[in-house]
């Protein structure tokens, strides 16, 4: 099972996806300006790239777990592409990625580091 995960933000989007025994987060790339139609194709490309049958995307929640502009954007996002995708859109709480990505060396950039330390969260967070 492979899951894309996403790291939102208006100007990039990070992008990882899943070993397809959902053990593994591996970081793809970025995709510029994600809300555009061109943005949303390149997403609607990756899932079927790599087999998708999920999407992730993070949710940034406020450091108390409140929502706040970003996360309301993250919201419509998901909502856009659940309507594009035939697979699936999950958010996930995404405090601390880009943080954490930050200490992650690799080639990588950095948003897509970031959608793996999303990725991973999610993948130990199921049951």
């Amino acid at each position: 099972m492979r899951v894309l995960a996403l790291d939102h933000g208006a100007a990039r989007c990070g992008v990882a996806v899943s070993d397809p025994t959902g053990t593994l987060a591996t970081p793809v790339g970025v995709v510029e300006r994600p809300d555009t139609n061109r943005g949303l194709e390149r997403i609607e490309a990756l899932v079927h790239e790599h087999d998708a049958v999920l999407v992730v995307v993070g949710l940034p929640l406020s450091l108390s777990g409140g929502d706040s502009p970003q996360t309301a954007e993250a919201r419509a996002f998901a909502a856009r592409l659940g309507e594009r995708l035939e697979v699936p859109v999950e958010l996930y709480d995404e405090r601390f990625t880009t943080t954490l990505a930050s200490r992650v060396p690799g080639e990588a950039a950095e948003d897509a580091r970031a959608a793996a330390v999303l990725l991973e969260g999610w993948l130990e967070a199921r049951p």
